[in-house]
């Protein structure tokens, strides 16, 4: 039997020898490959700095953090728990948004309701590949004075109006395994900010403003001040030679995604119990889940998945239950109904395998794995 998990990370020999190399070197933590890595990625990205993280959950964090924000920032509940969860550890309170139904992004329209005196920020979260609506995003900001931190964790490679995705505001990644490009774990924060970019690196690094790299071309280079109560939230040199190679990748593989995606709407699109997804104007969309909606009236999303399942597809929700209804935001008032289009989708999506090396002979088994399930 066919066997398609939901995704596989694009790795080849050509990581596996800088690696390699980086580990013959004796220098894995801290170092060149380090620098080159941000240095390749703010060129990528078209921004001043980038500077790598342990992973997008410290990025968001520091970032809140590096801002000075104290008080409400609104982000969607349709996201992994960790979104929220930097925000609350950064010292702030989390204000839930509701989301627009075809996208599953945050709902510009519904943003500025929830606008208070108490409000800092917004964070954005492009889901499975495709970018917020940034223009209103960008100008409720504007018009209220708002950080703008987005969560493009999903979305890395993506453009909005021919910009990259994460470079509206300031943009946190991920490199998860499951991601568009990989080194493992690991993150990173982009900006324009010179003053926001040197806080970034001395908090991430036990609060001292120069690397252990740095210091070791100085005179002394046993000195080492901090001048903040930093984290440890860096990235190593092994893990960021994985980046490197995977940043000069990362175009072609989110244009594979994209072909693949183009070919399951061609097949998928005319079942009338699903919704595929969309693509909308100025967004270059990165897939990187390919997400479909069922309609629940008419199927039982368990019985679906689980005859995927058992058919080699390796189909999965995203996300389900939302942020806002799990245990410990539900401690903060939070309650089902309160979100109604975010608990509609929550309850009907279903993703399916996607990533650059699928076959068309596997694209074939997924559509015919869906209608089957479908019945």
């Amino acid at each position: 039997m066919m066997n398609i998990p939901l995704c596989i990370p694009n790795i080849d020999e050509e990581e596996i020898s800088l690696v390699t190399d980086v580990l013959e070197s004796g220098w894995l933590a801290h170092g060149p490959k380090t620098k080159e890595f941000e240095s390749e990625f703010a060129k990528y990205m078209g921004v001043k700095y980038a500077s790598s993280m342990n992973s997008c959950t410290s990025a968001l964090q520091l970032t809140i953090e590096a801002l000075g924000l104290e008080g409400e920032i609104i982000v969607p509940s349709f996201t992994f728990s960790a979104s929220a969860n930097s925000i609350i550890n950064a010292g702030c309170k989390v204000v839930f948004g509701e989301i627009d139904y075809e996208t599953c992004n945050i709902d510009p329209g519904k943003i500025e309701e929830l606008i208070t005196d108490k409000t800092v920020g917004i964070m954005p979260v492009h889901f499975a590949g495709q970018s917020c609506n940034m223009d209103e995003i960008m100008e409720i900001a504007r018009r209220h004075d708002l950080a703008v931190i987005e969560d493009s964790a999903e979305t890395i490679g993506g453009e909005y109006g021919g910009k990259k995705v994460g470079t509206f505001g300031i943009g946190c990644y991920s490199f998860f395994p499951t991601k568009n490009m990989t080194t493992g774990e690991g993150g990173m924060i982009t900006t324009d900010d010179d003053e926001i970019a040197g806080k970034i690196n001395v908090l991430k690094a036990h609060g001292m403003s120069s690397s252990t790299y740095e210091r070791e071309k100085k005179e002394r280079p046993w000195l080492r001040a901090s001048i903040e109560a930093g984290y440890n939230f860096r990235m190593c040199d092994v893990l960021s030679a994985i980046g490197i190679v995977q940043l000069k990748k990362l175009d072609k593989m989110n244009d594979l995604r994209r072909e693949h995606a183009s070919y399951l709407n061609k097949y998928l699109g005319d079942i009338e119990a699903i919704e595929t997804p969309v693509e909308i104007d100025k967004a270059k969309h990165v897939y990187q889940m390919y997400t479909i909606k069922l309609d629940t009236r008419k199927i039982s999303r368990t019985n679906f998945i689980s005859k995927l399942r058992k058919d080699g597809i390796g189909a999965n929700v995203h996300f389900d239950p939302p942020v806002h209804i799990q245990p410990f935001y539900q401690s903060l008032g939070w309650k089902k109904g309160d979100l109604p289009v975010t608990e509609k989708v929550s309850e009907s999506i279903v993703t399916l395998p996607m990533y650059p090396q699928l076959r068309k002979s596997e694209l074939d088994h997924i559509i015919d794995g869906v209608k089957k399930a479908v019945g």
